[in-house]
């Protein structure tokens, strides 16, 4: 292929640019360089070349600098794609500007364990995975400043977890977190240690003010994510015309949000357990919606907020949430469904997934968790062995 070229002289410049034509009806292309002289800017006994040249360079500078900021910028915002993990320290990234990143997908531990068993990492593994462009975070009661820095070699499940870049560990600050909502009275005047639900309610409270601050989505750590939910706002229908609220999704400062926290603080009573919770949620619909039973898979839509068919959370029920640790003849698709509740709450003989148990939940960790499935077999193992020293 004939390309143009340029040629520089003393004093002049050539472009040198195919000319082709063709040689008759049946015959090939035949092409020729003409040659085309164009007067150097500078000529030889020029006084005003000198200016010339410096202005011609400054212009080159200019171009080259904004050539090679375009090219960083793009590469900025490349890497702006991936959230690597980094230790809590004054030198790193804070909760703040993680979240502002938006469209986090927000985990709580509100307990003041430090080691995430299976089940929690399975959930944010499986999150981490299916939404690989937004920032994974995972809230921690029990963490501290100091004890972050000493994670990875402290426990296995921390060292799995930030092994993923886009999965970030925090302490769950609640002083900070309900600053300039209505929960922060709230906060300043409740007694943790005479509230019969306080994990449950605190989580309930943080829940909501994380979400109405930085908008995303909240997740319970018992719910397994296997396909990407496709609404902004949402919360999901536990059942017809009951609102869960271990799962829902708003932009930042959403007015329904603002409402629950208000209706929180106003309808706060700590020893009915949910009261913070589903109820609220189901409530606070209530007030804006006519709430009808689902028919079949279809979803509901009220104003700007969609109330998600059970199927798409739930399709497994809370009473059948035993199902999940059993062997089944045919394992269902959940075709309809875009993440799985596992009802740990009602786990009080602390099922486990037990590697090659086939279960259902085996199953699913080994689609969505495939870390934490192998890590569980590993752990396995080695207790196995183990054991078999102590008998030896």
């Amino acid at each position: 292929m004939l390309q143009t070229v340029w040629v520089s002289s003393p004093g002049r410049w050539t472009l040198r640019e195919p000319a082709c034509h063709r040689g008759g009806k049946h015959t090939r292309w035949k092409c020729r360089f003409v040659r085309t002289v164009i007067q150097h800017p500078c000529q030889r006994h020029d006084t005003k070349c000198p200016g010339k040249v410096r202005m011609l360079k400054k212009i080159q500078i200019c171009l080259c600098f904004f050539f090679v900021s375009g090219i960083l910028y793009e590469i900025s915002l490349l890497s702006s794609c991936f959230f690597p993990y980094v230790p809590m320290s004054e030198h790193f990234l804070t909760p703040e500007q993680v979240l502002n990143l938006g469209k986090s997908i927000i985990f709580l531990e509100t307990t003041e364990r430090l080691e995430p068993p299976p089940l929690v990492s399975c959930s944010v593994e499986s999150a981490a995975r299916i939404y690989q462009d937004r920032p994974i975070i995972l809230f921690m009661k029990g963490l501290t400043n100091n004890t972050a820095l000493d994670l990875n070699s402290s426990y296995a499940a921390f060292s799995l977890l930030s092994s993923m870049k886009n999965v970030f560990i925090f302490p769950l600050q609640m002083e900070i977190v309900f600053q300039e909502t209505p929960l922060l009275q709230w906060y300043n005047q409740v007694v943790p240690e005479q509230e019969k639900n306080w994990v449950h309610v605190s989580s309930d409270a943080s829940r909501l003010a994380l979400i109405w601050k930085y908008g995303g989505i909240y997740m319970d750590t018992d719910v397994i994510s296997i396909r990407p939910i496709p609404e902004e706002s949402f919360l999901a229908a536990q059942k017809s015309r009951f609102s869960s609220n271990g799962i829902f999704g708003f932009p930042a400062h959403h007015k329904f949000i603002w409402d629950c926290m208000e209706n929180f603080v106003l309808k706060y009573n700590g020893n009915i357990w949910g009261n913070q919770g589903p109820f609220l949620m189901t409530r606070m619909l209530k007030t804006i919606c006519n709430l009808t039973d689902f028919k079949g898979t279809e979803d509901h839509r009220c104003q700007n907020i969609s109330f998600l068919n059970p199927q798409r959370f739930y399709p497994i029920p809370y009473p059948a949430w035993g199902r999940y640790y059993q062997v089944w003849d045919k394992s269902p698709d959940f075709n309809h469904s875009y993440a799985l509740h596992l009802w740990n709450f009602m786990n009080h003989n602390r099922k486990a997934v037990v590697a090659g148990s086939n279960t259902l939940a085996e199953k699913l960790y080994k689609a969505y968790c495939p870390t934490t499935y192998e890590d569980l077999i590993q752990n396995a193992e080695l207790r196995d062995f183990t054991h078999s020293e102590d008998v030896v």
